[in-house]
């Protein structure tokens, strides 16, 4: 089974890149996507060329801003949308299908923002969220992916020294939620699996980041513990365009 994440950065404008026919190259069969910029309608209305997958989405309050949906051609069992935390549930940022082995969360987590004036907000999210990973986490195993918005460690971003407690996503604040999570029971499958390999997910639009290749590894799949023998492949296809993020999978 594959199963690929991609923060398209707004499905009307990636399909306007050809995402549908990137779809078909890429062959997931659960494509998890962040950042839809859409309400649900747009959505299905954006995707209605897409033939083979159910489609699920998560839209934010405010109109084109954030939002989630997840692609699946394997059958599950239910999909249900937000954490249940009132002051985190109106943005869109999380969908959970629930397979028969294991529960899909699908996550756009927080940015800090300019000047970090989100980041007390943001560990706020994270406590959270990680509460309810480690409630679901007791059901079924659990496997995570998204735009987690935090580069873990200094393999994982191409200026460390620059950036660190000044650039939004590696702030310590950040990483150390990400050492939380994955104290509570869960494994980066990327790194687990390419332990030196330095690649990245995301790129700034600005400078020739891309081109320069001075990039952010911020988009993920965390599996729990129990999973990670199962995962026979973590990749980073980062010769897919159509965003400032590439897509990021692995086969199960």
């Amino acid at each position: 089974m594959r199963i690929v994440s991609w923060n398209v950065n707004g499905i009307r404008a990636a399909v306007g890149k050809g995402f549908v026919e990137k779809v078909a190259e890429m062959d997931p069969d659960i494509l998890c996507l962040q950042e839809t910029k859409a309400q649900d309608d747009q959505v299905l209305e954006a995707l209605k060329d897409l033939n083979g997958y159910e489609i699920y989405s998560n839209s934010a309050e405010r109109k084109g801003y954030s939002g989630t949906a997840i692609l699946s051609r394997v059958p599950l069992n239910s999909v249900s949308s937000d954490i249940g935390a009132a002051e985190h549930d109106t943005e869109g940022r999380v969908l959970t299908a629930d397979y028969d082995d294991f529960h899909l969360v699908n996550v756009y987590v927080p940015n800090s923002g300019q000047g970090l004036k989100r980041l007390d907000y943001r560990k706020k999210w994270d406590d959270a969220f990680r509460s309810y990973l480690i409630e679901l986490q007791k059901t079924k195993p659990v496997i995570l992916t998204g735009d987690l918005n935090v580069a873990h460690k200094e393999i994982d971003i191409a200026r460390p020294k620059a950036n660190y407690n000044k650039t939004a996503g590696y702030t310590q604040t950040e990483i150390d939620g990400m050492d939380a999570l994955i104290d509570s029971g869960f494994v980066d499958t990327f790194r687990r699996l390419n332990p030196d390999e330095v690649k990245y997910s995301w790129w700034s639009f600005r400078g020739g980041a891309r081109a320069k290749n001075i990039g952010w590894r911020i988009d993920y799949f965390v599996v729990s513990e129990n999973l990670i023998s199962r995962v026979s492949d973590a990749f980073i296809w980062n010769e897919m365009e159509g965003s400032d993020h590439c897509p990021v999978g692995i086969e199960l």
